[in-house]
């Protein structure tokens, strides 16, 4: 597992710890069941408080991408589907940016199906 912080950046840490392992998880570059560092290990690590990787940590649990056990450490949770009226509000979303880059790009609307359908054709079966 490889997180890196930037304490340069406006991003907490423990905010920039968490939307890592996220990535890490959502992208299988973590498979379910892997075992994470301990709090204390992954803060010595990256030099940072054990507070700031526990919030980290916490946070994580919250979200249901983690699962923290006394004696078994923490390791990445099983996929939970969202909730579908959360799935809807998410697509609303990126539909509604997604017409506005067209619009401000002056595409028709074939124009724009068509490169959707095409981006659509190429991601991975799942």
């Amino acid at each position: 597992m490889n997180i890196e912080v930037d304490p340069a950046s406006p991003v907490p840490p423990f905010e920039q710890i968490r939307a890592q392992i996220v990535d890490l998880a959502t992208s299988s570059a973590l498979p379910v069941g892997t075992k994470l560092p301990t709090i204390r290990q992954l803060a010595a690590d990256l030099g940072l408080a054990p507070g700031t990787v526990g919030r980290a940590y916490r946070e994580l649990e919250a979200a249901g991408v983690v699962i923290s056990r006394v004696r078994h450490g923490t390791t990445i949770a099983p996929a939970v589907p969202p909730p579908k009226a959360e799935v809807r509000a998410r697509i609303v979303d990126a539909a509604r940016t997604y017409a506005v880059a067209v619009r401000t790009l002056g595409l028709s609307r074939a124009d724009a199906i068509a490169a959707f359908d095409q981006q659509a054709a190429e991601l991975p079966a799942q």
